[in-house]
């Protein structure tokens, strides 16, 4: 059985790999890091697909090395403990050419116990470490630990990253070489990648074994959008996105837009979350903490029981907002006669990030 073809594609070396160049281009730190053979402790914090791993494997790869890779899904102290003992018997060997590398997947899901376990090796250089994360370090790793080791974040990839990508998969790829791929429209297919590599090969890995044998295999919109049904939006109500895009909502807000405020309202109602945490919370901020001003007799405009009712109720089943109900996030509106706002259009663009202007960087704002 041939592997999917994301892992079929994976990058063995810089020269193959796509996106991150602020990273990996001529003369990026990671880039030099590996051009040297000296590569410092770090941790890479992205969202999935934009080839976190994939850095990781290239190090290995390229590295002279003693390369450790760890799971936090699959693994306790005990094996951590494990490796940090292979780890010094390797360093102290005469035959090592370098400082052993431990790979942590998943670091984020590491418990506090866990990630104390590191703090000795990495202190007194036993190993390089290594670290993959889709969750914001300022949360989930301990303090110590990000003492020791610094973050590089990673991007979506963009189009024209994507791009590239695609062009590889359909040119370098013997099962898709063979199906005569036509590519005919590209929006669809990178609206629902959504600046994720793994996902884009997905999609090109699903629409391949639904095409009938014999014929080729057609690349638009339509089909694109039939084979996939719906793209379900990004969100956590728990972790890193549920404060981002709530921070989103908040800046948008403050910033007197209010269509990027409806936009990120629906993404946090698509994704469950709670209507108390959007409205005390969201309203408290937008409106410089005074809540009283945004629920009080003085605003006709805006009744909380109306408001979950009419719009947070209305969402959910796919209604429509009138502009006017858009001014309480900020924005002063002239109603013309019909006009209305869509809010489900945040269904249309599920994955959009929110970028870095906009994170919070904290939970303990909220």
């Amino acid at each position: 059985m041939l592997p999917p073809l994301a892992e079929r594609l994976r990058p063995k070396s810089l020269d193959d790999y796509i996106g991150q160049s602020h990273l990996v281009a001529p003369g990026a730190i990671i880039r030099r890091m590996i051009d040297s053979g000296n590569v410092s402790s770090f941790i890479l914090w992205g969202p999935p697909g934009v080839g976190k791993t994939t850095l990781a494997k290239i190090i290995a790869n390229t590295t002279e090395c003693q390369f450790h890779t760890l799971s936090a899904v699959t693994s306790g102290v005990k094996d951590v403990r494990e490796v940090i003992e292979r780890c010094k018997a390797e360093a102290q060997s005469m035959f090592s050419k370098g400082r052993p590398i431990l790979f942590i997947d998943e670091i984020h899901r590491f418990s506090k116990s866990q990630q104390d376990s590191l703090l000795g090796a990495v202190e007194n250089g036993t190993v390089t470490l290594i670290g993959a994360t889709t969750e914001n370090p300022s949360f989930e790793v301990i303090r110590p630990l990000l003492s020791r080791a610094q973050v590089y974040t990673l991007k979506p990839l963009e189009a024209p990253e994507l791009q590239i990508l695609l062009d590889r998969a359909v040119s370098g790829d013997e099962v898709l070489r063979k199906r005569g791929v036509k590519v005919e429209e590209t929006t669809a297919l990178f609206r629902f990648s959504g600046g994720d590599a793994r996902k884009l090969l997905n999609i090109l890995d699903l629409l391949e074994q639904s095409t009938t044998i014999g014929q080729p295999m057609i690349i638009n919109d339509k089909v694109v959008t039939e084979r996939l049904q719906e793209n379900p939006a990004a969100y956590d109500k728990q972790g890193e996105m549920h404060y981002d895009i709530v921070s989103a909502f908040i800046k948008s807000i403050r910033g007197s837009d209010p269509d990027a405020g409806i936009y990120w309202l629906a993404r946090m109602i698509a994704g469950g979350e709670d209507p108390e945490f959007i409205l005390v919370g969201g309203v408290a901020f937008g409106g410089g903490g005074q809540v009283d001003d945004a629920f009080g007799e003085g605003n006709p405009s805006f009744r909380h029981a109306d408001f979950v009712d009419d719009v947070v109720c209305g969402v959910g089943q796919q209604q429509r907002v009138g502009v006017s109900q858009a001014d309480v996030f900020g924005g002063e509106y002239d109603e013309p006669a019909g006009n209305e706002l869509r809010v489900f259009a945040a269904g249309n663009h599920p994955g959009e990030p929110v970028y870095a202007s906009v994170r919070v960087a904290s939970p303990d704002a909220f």
